[in-house]
């Protein structure tokens, strides 16, 4: 078996405002460490913005001044259950604007991880 070849960018493409669709889904690729050898990767759905005020108010006093972007847990949100502040099965990550620098769609997600293992292995691991 054989990946395509492609030439990849010294930087991350992040998913813009603009890009977000409700319902579908998207990657958060952070690592942790500095050294960016170690990912950690998340699956989440788009589910829109200002789905709990009570979160939605604090992140955006923290954030920029505009409402943050609401992403639900892929298991809850494949299950088909709703947004409900009450139900403990549903997990929503709240993202203020300036920090969807982590949240990407598939080939782009794919690429960090790439990158990533190009990384590992210049480090000889």
């Amino acid at each position: 078996m054989r990946f395509e070849a492609r030439e990849l960018k010294e930087y991350a493409e992040p998913v813009t405002p603009a890009t977000l669709r409700e319902g579908e889904v998207y990657f958060s690729v952070q690592f942790h460490d500095d050294k960016m050898l170690v990912p950690i990767m998340e699956t989440f759905a788009y589910v829109g913005r200002n789905l709990d005020p009570d979160i939605d108010e604090d992140v955006e006093a923290d954030g920029v001044g505009v409402e943050p972007f609401d992403f639900q847990d892929r298991e809850s949100y494949d299950d088909g259950k709703p947004w409900d502040a009450e139900d403990p099965d549903v997990v929503l990550y709240v993202e203020p604007i300036d920090q969807l620098n982590h949240i990407f769609e598939y080939e782009k997600a794919l690429e960090a991880l790439m990158k990533s293992s190009l990384r590992r292995k210049r480090a000889g691991k």
